[in-house]
């Protein structure tokens, strides 16, 4: 495995590799949800690429860049079957202010978006650089940070980038709660309630594969969710799964949620079919 840290030394480590190259991108604090999309990377390419990097751009005034986890060292370890690491600084990845920027469209502007209004715009001005840097044939990324996968794909979509993105269910730790490296942050106790946000998304889904509307399907994991102790709510909203506008009618669409539990902030979401 070669540990580069810069794009320079990215592309000198990819001119070796013969064959086609699968990318996971993540911001490191490894767990078994990344491992996942490295595993489904390994299934289909010959060789994988896997950057960690805590990209600066996607994160706002008075959010946890500062404190968000980082063990490189930790990281590589776990990493099995993986030809190259990418790990740059943030002097080599951004050499100054970007001039150029991605524009994310208006599905950046709603739910995560509505709460981080810079976030997505972040997300995909790293993804581009890494996508170019790369040319990987395909690229993994989790169905947890579902409104993320789907601006990523209606940007290689919309901008012809040649490559599949390719999307991996959400890993939950057994007790239903999405993995995430922000877990780290919660506490015994703060475990227990974010429980809250899974078993309101499950709530709702019994209610769609019973035969219920959109209407009623959202109206109990809100319920659910609004009495779920210790939990404060951004948001619950059931979406198309592609367009992430709001599904009234029938069809597969996705119960989205944001919340806080203590001062971390959570997401998660569940496929629901209606109708």
């Amino acid at each position: 495995m070669i540990i580069a840290t810069t794009p320079a030394q990215l592309v000198e480590a990819l001119k070796p590799l013969q064959g086609d190259i699968g990318l996971v991108m993540t911001m490191g604090a490894l767990h078994e949800g990344h491992l996942s999309l490295v595993e489904a990377a390994r299934r289909e390419s010959d060789h994988v690429v896997v950057s960690i990097y805590v990209n600066p751009l996607q994160f706002g005034p008075g959010e946890d860049f500062e404190a968000y986890p980082r063990d490189l060292e930790g990281d590589v370890a776990k990493l099995d079957g993986v030809d190259v690491v990418f790990a740059p600084t943030d002097e080599s990845m951004y050499p100054r202010t970007p001039l150029v920027r991605i524009d994310p469209g208006p599905v950046a502007t709603i739910l995560e978006g509505k709460t981080r209004p810079t976030h997505f715009a972040g997300v995909l001005q790293v993804v581009h650089k890494v996508f170019n840097l790369v040319r990987p044939r395909a690229a993994w990324f989790g169905q947890k940070d579902a409104q993320q996968l789907a601006l990523i794909r209606t940007m290689v979509a919309d901008l012809n980038m040649p490559l599949e993105i390719k999307s991996v269910p959400i890993k939950r730790e057994s007790s239903g709660l999405a993995m995430s490296s922000r877990n780290s942050y919660l506490s015994d106790v703060e475990k227990e309630q974010a429980l809250g946000l899974s078993q309101a998304l499950a709530a709702g889904k019994r209610v769609a594969d019973a035969g219920g509307s959109a209407a009623q399907t959202l109206a109990v994991a809100r319920e659910s969710l609004a009495h779920a102790p210790g939990i404060k709510v951004d948001y619950l909203e059931l979406v198309d799964r592609d367009t992430f506008t709001q599904l009234n009618g029938s069809g597969t669409g996705l119960l989205v949620t944001a919340a806080w539990v203590g001062t971390t902030r959570l997401i998660d979401n569940l496929e629901v079919a209606i109708g």
